[in-house]
């Protein structure tokens, strides 16, 4: 299952690989990709929407499904 994400708040390298560790620490999450310029996320996996928008929000950032 692919999910999207838009992502706010990066504003550098650090902040895109904070979310991405957040993505990854969710169970399920096989893959995660940050994308610091587009503010999106893709992430490969079995993990559902609200686990990984949670993820995100406590790593600090805004984060919302990509429509």
């Amino acid at each position: 299952m692919r999910t999207e994400l838009n992502v706010t708040g990066m504003t550098c390298g650090h902040c895109r690989s904070s979310v991405e560790q957040a993505l990854l620490a969710v169970p399920g999450v096989q893959r995660a990709s940050v994308d610091l310029q587009a503010q999106t996320a893709v992430i490969e996996g079995r993990a559902g929407l609200e686990a990984l928008l949670a993820a995100v929000r406590e790593a600090g950032y805004g984060a919302s499904p990509l429509v």
